[in-house]
């Protein structure tokens, strides 16, 4: 019999959770654990164990050493940088991840971003409690922008539809050029997009090309009344950079979901002091209706790698 640990929660209830291991009984062993972040608390807990399902916890190539059994790792996320694959890949661990699960939640948390940030919704809603009125703070409309959407895959696509179904013009930036994108996406440099861009989002993931991506200098090259949207990962920006281009009227607002640490943020972040921000503690791909299906393909993955016809492949 296999055993399989689940190291931190997937989000869903325990009754969900019993439903999807049932049809592994007999053939699986599961223990279930707390989220942590102490390495030999995870080797206690994953030693004994042939795969281990995480989400966004951080998995150090350490602790990937120090259990023998393990041949599987099943990530339930679409992000993989918090994994060490390094480690996996000399073990011939073999890892998935759950792609695809939050394309719509992360797609509809962009539209409701843009909209906020446009409208002056946070601004308006404390200006009323107050006992004031939208005097200074007429917003305008979505239509008609010009929004670009750096990092072109499936969570990018779906962001692009609904822009396009706004009235948007959408511009897109990926590593390499692609004849397949839909007709009304017009693919340019990562530097004219940010040029032409009214709102630019961020939809690539997190490595070595892409930490730190944008700084001071691409932010820069947007205009003054740009907003940026950040639902990737929050090394993709310097913060610092970030803060500053703000303050300075560089670009007009941004809407940050993910930082350079998971939240709780320590006080002194500068993006929590920066001018027109709209901060949400990394919620993009958590609803209620992605956390379900993201279990689904999680469960999907297992059954996949133990019939020996591993699905959503990373290594």
């Amino acid at each position: 019999m296999k055993k399989v640990v689940i190291l931190e929660s997937l989000g869903i209830s325990k009754e969900e959770l019993e439903g999807f291991k049932k049809p592994f009984e007999g053939e699986v062993e599961f223990a279930e654990f707390a989220k942590t972040t102490d390495t030999d608390k995870l080797i206690e807990e994953a030693k004994d164990a042939d795969a281990m399902i995480i989400a966004n916890m951080p998995m150090p190539g350490s602790v990937i050493e120090a259990c023998p059994r393990l041949q599987f790792i099943d990530v339930a996320f679409t992000g993989v940088d918090h994994v060490g694959l390094d480690a996996a890949k000399a073990k011939g661990v073999k890892v998935s991840n759950a792609s695809c699960y939050s394309n719509e939640a992360v797609s509809e948390l962009v539209i409701g971003m843009a909209l906020s940030m446009l409208r002056n919704i946070p601004q308006t809603q404390e200006r009323v409690r107050a006992g004031g009125t939208k005097d200074g703070l007429v917003g305008s409309e979505l239509k008609g922008k010009t929004v670009g959407i750096i990092g072109f895959g499936n969570i990018g696509r779906r962001t692009g539809e609904l822009l396009h179904a706004f009235g948007c013009k959408v511009l897109a930036q990926s590593r390499s050029w692609h004849s397949d994108y839909p007709a009304y996406v017009q693919q340019l440099s990562q530097e004219e997009l940010l040029k032409r861009s009214d709102i630019v989002v961020l939809h690539c993931p997190l490595n070595e090309s892409t930490r730190g991506m944008i700084d001071y200098a691409k932010l820069s090259l947007m205009k003054p009344t740009a907003l940026l949207i950040n639902v990737a990962r929050g090394p993709v920006c310097n913060e610092d950079d970030l803060a500053r281009a703000l303050n300075e009227g560089v670009i007009a607002g941004a809407a940050i979901d993910v930082f350079t640490k998971e939240p709780p943020l320590p006080a002194e972040t500068q993006m929590l002091h920066a001018k027109n921000t709209l901060l949400t503690p990394h919620i993009a791909f958590a609803t209620a209706e992605s956390m379900t299906l993201r279990a689904e393909i999680v469960f999907d993955n297992l059954r996949a790698w133990l019939d020996g016809d591993q699905k959503n492949v990373i290594l």
